[in-house]
């Protein structure tokens, strides 16, 4: 079998996908590595897989079963891999996927009790691991609001080891929208602050409601009149001596509160 070049138009076409005018035109986005792809394949997302001589020789199971899936497994040379690669190292394994977000409406529909709800985060590595977060703690969706990172931007995807295809996403870009949908969906709008009025260690009564979490961008927070539109505000009891938390701390905490309280009450 003759490997593809990085100038045959498959290739090229794939390659284009990691700009994100070109995933919005041709529905599509790129996954990289064996966990992406094997949570792609396992998710039926994958529309058509590129391998290199060294991941076929690593990952023969993983290719042998996305061909008896029926898709479609090229081999490329080591050039065209690294081209579609985005790391430094490239793995040489790539899956051409379905877009995965979602109508609102849809995750909205499904009666969730837990949701993520990320307001203006434009930075595509904690976006992913929000949602890793989000699928570690069994959340019902993430709802990516505002001006937001695209969740398939190839730093998300990786930063998220896979769980972009296990946890439903949204995006809306009218944040009041989100928050009107969703309050009328039924959820209790809840987010982080310094001076909130429920301590943490004390909203397990809360948790027992459907929630809904807003975290705000990494540099600035939550704008006022978007953490005004929440029904409580959370504080984190902080008993040492560090100033504050960053997001993914913080939301790991929360979420996770969040998740204890939830599942202890669906067992009991």
């Amino acid at each position: 079998m003759e490997a593809l070049s990085e100038r045959n138009p498959r290739v090229v076409s794939a390659v284009k996908l990691q700009r994100g005018a070109e995933r919005r035109k041709a529905g599509h986005f790129l996954a990289e590595g064996a966990n992406a792809v094997a949570a792609a394949l396992d998710n039926a997302h994958v529309h058509e897989l590129f391998y290199s001589m060294a991941a076929a020789e690593r990952d023969h199971a993983l290719i042998a079963g996305a061909v008896a899936a029926g898709i479609r497994a090229t081999l490329v040379s080591d050039r065209a891999a690294r081209q579609l690669g985005e790391t430094v190292t490239a793995p040489g394994l790539v899956a051409v996927c379905d877009l995965l977000d979602v109508p609102v409406q849809r995750i909205l529909a499904a009666g969730p009790r837990m949701l993520a709800v990320p307001v203006e985060m434009a930075e595509p590595g904690n976006a992913g691991t929000l949602v890793r977060l989000a699928d570690a703690v069994g959340a019902d969706g993430v709802v990516l609001a505002g001006d937001s990172v695209d969740p398939h931007n190839g730093k998300c995807v990786r930063a998220s080891a896979g769980s972009v295809f296990h946890v439903p996403i949204a995006r809306q870009r009218d944040i009041g929208q989100t928050l009107d949908s969703i309050t009328a969906a039924g959820l209790t709008i809840v987010a982080t602050a310094a001076n909130g009025e429920v301590d943490l260690d004390d909203a397990d009564e809360l948790f027992t409601r459907p929630v809904a979490w807003l975290f705000g961008n990494e540099a600035h927070g939550l704008a006022p009149a978007v953490a005004r539109r929440a029904d409580h505000r959370i504080r984190i009891p902080i008993r040492g001596r560090a100033e504050s938390l960053n997001l993914a701390t913080a939301a790991a905490i929360c979420l996770y509160a969040n998740s204890r309280v939830r599942y202890r009450s669906a067992d009991s």
